[in-house]
Formats: C-alpha cells, structure tokens, sequence
C-alpha cells in the first residue's frame, strides 16, 4: 500500500471541534489547531493526529481558527481525537473572557481555608485549589 501524504490522510487539513458540557453542546466549528489541559501536561492536536483519548485536567482549551483564537478554562473531561475530529466531553467550559481574576481569588482563598483533616477532605481541598488556580491563570492572561 502507498504512502499517504500528510494532507491526504488530514483530508481538508482541518480539525472538526465540538465542545460538550452536560448542559449543552459549546462549540461545534472547524480549527486548524486545538491545544487541550490533560491531566499530566498540554497536548496540541493538529490535522492528521492519531487517534487516542485522554482525560483532561483543570485549565485552558485553545482553538486557533482563521479568524483568531477562542480560549476556554475546561473543568476535567476527557478528549477523544478520531479522523480529524476532537470531541471534548467536560464538566465545565467557560470562554476565558468570562472569567474574573477576583473572582478566582476569593476561590482559591476560600479553597485553601477548608479544613481537611482526613484524607478524603484534603482531596476535595486539592481539586478546588487546582481549579482556582487554573481559572486564576487563564482569567489574568485574558484580563482585558
């Protein structure tokens, strides 16, 4: 069997991108590029990626298009990339220009005043510091 080139196997050499929280479908529109928060670091998907899956972590989803780049703060998940299309499944998608840098202080305040004096408390107290501080993150790199 021949070599497919790049172009061939990624087809227009675009990415279908469909967002989904259990509320409702986000976003539903084609990329060039989609960069996701997995739960040990940052994975870039462009067209022709391998199919995989992946859970995602706490922090920014970008997805580059013609016109520019949309950036979201994902809340975990996961992702499944299969013939050039990417479907995120979160718990949460906010548009990085909702979030508030004050806001996600007193979050991550707030998170770190919880008592947690048994194992299952510290977790619980983990996971809202790392949501905080990744809202925190993406709200003060999108501060306007």
């Amino acid at each position: 069997m021949a070599e497919q080139s790049q172009t061939e196997r990624s087809g227009s050499g675009a990415l279908q991108c469909v967002v989904v929280t259990p509320e409702t479908t986000l976003l539903d529109e084609t990329a060039s590029f989609v960069a996701v928060p997995l739960f040990d670091g940052e994975l870039g998907i462009a067209p022709g990626h391998t199919p995989m899956l992946g859970r995602l972590g706490y922090g920014q989803l970008r997805i580059r298009q013609d016109a520019g780049e949309q950036a979201f703060y994902v809340d975990g998940g996961f992702v499944e990339v299969v013939n050039n299309s990417i479907s995120v499944l979160t718990n949460r998608a906010v548009p990085a220009s909702d979030l508030d840098v004050e806001v996600a202080e007193e979050q991550l305040a707030a998170a770190r005043a919880r008592t947690a004096n048994s194992p299952e408390l510290l977790d619980i107290r983990a996971k809202l510091e790392l949501q905080a501080r990744a809202q925190l993150r993406i709200a003060k790199k999108h501060e306007a």
